[in-house]
């Protein structure tokens, strides 16, 4: 929608996405850490901490959120400093700023969807999230192109329909939650359970911060590599922006496999079922890595027609047609090593890999695209190289990991069984 107004309108909206990114991803990442303790906790048939960690982890997550966005609005003048556009900085400022604050509402939602998606009950929060795309499309309407009475606000609007959105979804999972029969039993003891504990904060912090630096040294790289574009003025940034839209979709779905992989590893993990946990992490694998090609395949069949979507500047569409063919060469990739980081997670393997994320995008991803991108000035198809072998190199470094900490445990239970 914001494309259809202007592509430096479209640049400001990448710019900001850019921007927040490595904040909001932190923030993402620690309602990550719910989602195996829960998991494991309903695997030992546990209702009492199943029940506590909900509550921890949602007063946590919520406290984090509200940190965040006052840091936002706080240090948002320094968008001034990072080199762009001066017309993408005036759109920028006011909308970064809205932004921030629907952080807030957000991981209050993901912190309540982590709960239901460990309890297998994925539905509901599959339907709010269907549900939010309309809700959403139908306010960015109303205050993205003025209608019905509202004023105006071209980007500013799509701010508004967001923050407004996600307060509305995150309100209807809380009334389900605490109204729905499928949750009545840890919702009971709440009286018991719902206690603000150093015990539960530590072990959603002890799993949630390096979940946090995964997930922000990943997303930050492919920030980095958007404010580093840039540099290059309007049209590489909306493109990029454009290509990245495209490939975000289908690493979503990627995300929700790797979710389904890393509830049903704990879940084996909790019961002890090691023999189990290994079936389910190779073929979560396999199932994943066969979507990464599909998607692969889609990207190369129709590279120079998707970009039309967002934009009509033949310039823009025709470069981001020709980043989508990068997008394509690191589907594979990106499916195996998001697949990976959930496998890991699972089995509440979190340090080493962040270790392994940071070689992989900052000390090899990141160098290689800024040398391509700047020093040979390939631009953005530099710096989506770079982000390829990042890829590469993660997925890997993650998967092999957890070929080796699955047969660790599985020698542990044999050995105790002997």
């Amino acid at each position: 929608m914001v494309g259809s107004i202007d592509y430096v309108q479209l640049a400001a909206g990448a710019f900001v996405t850019n921007v927040l990114a490595i904040p909001t991803i932190i923030g993402i990442g620690l309602t990550t850490a719910m989602t195996p303790l829960i998991a494991i906790a309903n695997g030992q048939n546990d209702e009492w901490s199943v029940s506590h960690y909900l509550y921890n982890g949602v007063i946590l997550c919520t406290l984090i959120g509200i940190l965040i966005a006052l840091g936002i609005e706080i240090f948002n003048p320094i968008v001034n400093q990072m080199g762009q556009d001066p017309l993408v900085i005036q759109y920028s400022i006011p909308y970064i700023k809205i932004v921030g604050w629907s952080i807030i509402p957000m991981i209050f939602f993901l912190s309540m969807k982590q709960f239901c998606d460990a309890l297998e009950y994925t539905e509901i929060a599959m339907f709010l999230s269907i549900l939010a795309l309309p809700i959403n499309g139908f306010l960015n309407w109303i205050f993205i192109f003025g209608k019905l009475g509202a004023p105006r606000l071209e980007l500013y609007g799509a701010g508004v329909g967001t923050i407004l959105t996600r307060i509305i979804i995150s309100i209807m999972l809380l009334v389900f939650i605490l109204k729905s029969y499928r949750f009545k039993q840890y919702i009971q003891i709440r009286k018991s359970a719902w206690k603000v504990k150093w015990e539960g904060m530590k072990q959603l912090i002890k799993l949630g911060v390096p979940s946090s630096l995964q997930y922000g040294l990943e997303v930050g790289a492919f920030s980095l590599s958007g404010i580093m574009i840039g540099w290059f003025g309007a049209t590489q940034q909306a493109a990029h922006q454009i290509a990245l839209n495209l490939a975000s979709f289908t690493f979503m779905i990627i995300m929700g496999i790797s979710t389904a992989g890393s509830i049903r590893v704990s879940n084996a993990y909790g019961k002890n079922e090691i023999e189990k946990l290994r079936k389910i992490g190779y073929s979560t694998l396999l199932f994943g890595g066969g979507f990464g090609l599909c998607f692969a395949l889609f990207f190369i069949l129709f590279h120079n027609y998707l970009p039309y979507i967002f934009n009509q500047e033949t310039a823009v569409v025709t470069l981001a047609g020709q980043l989508l063919i990068f997008a394509a060469v690191f589907q594979l990739s990106d499916s195996t090593q998001a697949i990976g980081v959930g496998l890991l997670r699972g089995i509440k393997d979190v340090k080493i890999p962040t270790f392994f994320v940071v070689i992989a995008y900052w000390i090899i991803g990141l160098p290689v695209g800024y040398f391509l991108g700047v020093r040979y000035d390939m631009k953005a198809a530099g710096m989506w190289i770079g982000l390829a072998l990042g890829l590469t190199t993660s997925s890997l470094l993650l998967n092999f990991r957890f070929r080796h900490q699955s047969k660790k445990l599985e020698h542990l239970k044999n050995a105790l069984v002997k």
